[in-house]
């Protein structure tokens, strides 16, 4: 589940039907607080019904108003389950704190805590004597900042926005766009848009890496987004390499994967920005991890080090 936060003007609705027209198969359900003019481009509903509107290709958006709880629990009684959540707060909500509430639930646990930024107004609107104190701790919260509307502003002020963001959102990643356009591998990992191997962004030749016996290919998207993949020889510790990854200095926007833990067992990885998890793995899956950032950030030698460190705990 990932709870998306930003102000009026950010470019929240823009994300989220940019993220239904490229689902690729993925059932997600969106929630917002409120349908209002429906923020739902029209030529991709089948239907309305109340509280909920179904999507093409298998994907819902639910209004739940002040009752946040009892929409998500109606979605984890859906059959089939929606594959993942996201939460679309309003603009004067902090979605740390919606974030921490829903993760109270049995059923579901956070992926990530998603806030939109316009490139061109949010300093002003940080310092803002109403608005200020809501803006800045939504950044304060978030492990990712897509900083949107990125080619409205001047190169000078872009970097400068940057040097601010680092300090007013600094457990997140950085991510720039423009009208919204983020791949959805990056808001929700690569699991369900792969089928019989790599495909989209993550697709891309295998390159062999023989000293630390990992398994890897790189590809760049065209929208400047590069992910790599590894396919590690043996079983290591997955909380090792978890916290690792984590890391600023491995220069990744998220990873996700299923790894064999030192006991044996297959383990689900997950790391976003500077948060990181990892829980049992349901199902039956083959080993191994992708890793996606900004192209030309990500450090392989950084990251096939954090997973020989990884190899090492176990020996």
């Amino acid at each position: 589940m990932s709870v998306v936060g930003g102000y009026l003007g950010a470019g929240k609705t823009t994300l989220v039907n940019h993220l239904l027209r490229n689902a690729r198969g993925l059932r997600l359900a969106i929630l917002v607080n409120d349908f209002g003019a429906i923020p739902i481009d029209a030529d991709l509903i089948e239907a309305q019904a109340d509280d909920l509107i179904s999507i093409a290709g298998g994907c819902i958006c639910c209004s739940f108003g002040s009752d946040l709880m009892g929409a998500l629990m109606k979605l984890a009684q859906r059959d089939p389950a929606p594959a993942h959540v996201l939460i679309e707060t309003s603009g004067v909500a902090l979605p740390g704190i919606v974030a921490r509430s829903a993760a109270l639930l049995p059923s579901f646990s956070i992926d990530g805590v998603v806030v939109l930024a316009d490139a061109e107004t949010v300093r002003a609107r940080a310092a803002d004597r109403y608005m200020g104190d809501t803006i800045t701790r939504q950044l304060e919260d978030a492990d990712l900042v897509i900083l949107n509307k990125a080619d409205l502003v001047e190169a000078g002020e872009l970097n400068t926005l940057r040097q601010w963001l680092a300090d007013a959102a600094p457990r997140a990643r950085l991510i720039e766009a423009i009208r919204a356009e983020v791949p959805p591998e990056i808001m929700f990992g690569h699991g369900g848009f792969t089928t019989g191997g790599a495909t989209g962004l993550l697709s891309g030749g295998r390159i062999r890496n023989h000293v630390e016996d990992i398994e890897r290919n790189t590809r760049v998207g065209s929208l400047g987004y590069a992910s790599a993949h590894y396919e590690p020889g043996r079983p290591l510790s997955v909380e090792t390499l978890a916290r690792a990854l984590a890391q600023p200095a491995c220069g990744l926007v998220r990873a996700k994967g299923v790894l064999r833990d030192t006991d044996g067992t297959l383990r689900t990885l997950h790391v976003v920005g500077a948060r990181c998890e990892v829980t049992a793995a349901e199902g039956n899956h083959a080993a191994g991890l992708v890793c996606i950032g900004l192209a030309g950030q990500i450090n392989h030698a950084r990251i096939e080090a954090a997973m020989a460190m990884a190899l090492a705990d176990i020996l």
